[in-house]
């Protein structure tokens, strides 16, 4: 009978254990979540708020110590406006060309020149002693001045050739160009594009813009994603773009990573009279964040509270961007340490609504 007894107890505590570890089991996923989100519920307040269709993050400053937030204050300024045109990179190939046969040309002016005052010594001479009782035959004489005469045709044709030349480097490449290929030793300007270390450029701008001595651009290959490249103004051309109306200009830029024949994409200062300066503010590029791919910073609004805000990056400046906007003004703080932190926390709080949802 005892033994009777303890079977049927040993076998209800077999029973117990196994309901209570299938209860454990069983229970163990809900009482994780229950206990997450009592943990979420008390270490997570809300700090995010949509204000008139704004994201407005509240940190306490104690947090902002804590998660390093630091701000700068914006300071008023001023921007030129741009101006964006086109242009080509083209081929010096004829210039080239013209300035060889010109050089050719006064070389043979040269020659023809010197043999003129050997021909025209002779000339003279048999002409003297044709006079002096005929010691030479008036044939003699008359072969002379026959040599004489083609020298001087031969000097005048090669002097004209040259003109010519010239008057045609003139009208297709302009005054300075001219001038500078008709030198037997090139410029400085024109040796670098012969040697190819630099390239010309035509650009064309607009009827009421101008530029002057000394300027430069900043060009790059038409829908290339290349830095920048600053090009030096060099004079106004007679050459025109079929492509674009306007007046041209050349412009030379180092040959890195220009070839002829490319389109390149032109900004540059306006600087026409009726062409103001902007006022706004420079945004500095450590308090850009981006979001939804487009660029966005954090002002501070309050003690505690900051507004996200879209910004420009149309106009690129030293170490940030030139922005004209009512939502940002000179004397805003804006967040240049931690901005990434206060996004971070928007995100919480749309994946917190969309678990409620």
């Amino acid at each position: 009978m005892n033994r009777k007894v303890a079977l049927i107890i040993g076998l209800q505590a077999v029973l117990i254990i196994v309901l209570f570890w299938l209860l454990v089991f069983y229970g163990k996923d809900e009482y994780d979540s229950y206990n997450q989100a009592q943990e979420e519920e008390i270490a997570t307040p809300n700090r995010v708020n949509q204000v008139k269709g704004a994201t407005i993050v509240t940190l306490s400053k104690e947090g902002q110590k804590q998660s390093d937030i630091q701000t700068a204050t914006l300071t008023g300024s001023q921007h030129q406006k741009t101006l964006n045109t086109l242009g080509n990179v083209i081929s010096i190939d004829t210039l080239i060309e013209l300035r060889t046969r010109y050089l050719n040309a006064k070389a043979n002016a040269n020659i023809a020149r010197a043999s003129l005052a050997n021909s025209k010594q002779d000339y003279q001479r048999m002409q003297a002693l044709n006079k002096d009782d005929r010691n030479v035959s008036d044939q003699v004489m008359l072969s002379a001045q026959a040599a004489f005469n083609s020298d001087q045709a031969k000097v005048q044709a090669a002097e004209t050739e040259a003109t010519n030349l010239n008057d045609t480097m003139r009208q297709t490449w302009g005054e300075l160009l001219a001038k500078e290929a008709t030198n037997e030793s090139p410029s400085p300007n024109l040796k670098a594009l012969l040697q190819h270390k630099e390239v010309l450029l035509l650009i064309t701008l607009t009827s009421n813009s101008d530029v002057k001595a000394g300027e430069s651009i900043i060009v790059a290959p038409t829908g290339s994603q290349t830095k920048g490249i600053n090009a030096k103004f060099v004079a106004a051309s007679p050459q025109t773009d079929t492509t674009v109306q306007g007046r041209t200009y050349y412009f030379r830029a180092p040959a890195e990573n220009l070839r002829a024949g490319m389109r390149v994409s032109v900004e540059m200062k306006d600087t026409s009279a009726n062409s103001n300066n902007i006022d706004g503010v420079t945004v500095p590029a450590s308090a850009v964040v981006w979001y939804a791919g487009k660029p966005w910073v954090y002002k501070k609004q309050g003690e505690e509270s900051f507004i996200r805000l879209p910004i420009s990056i149309d106009n690129e400046t030293n170490g940030g961007w030139f922005n004209r906007s009512e939502k940002l003004a000179s004397g805003d703080n804006l967040v240049v340490n931690g901005a990434q932190l206060l996004l971070s926390e928007e995100f919480k709080y749309q994946i917190k609504n969309e678990n409620q949802d």
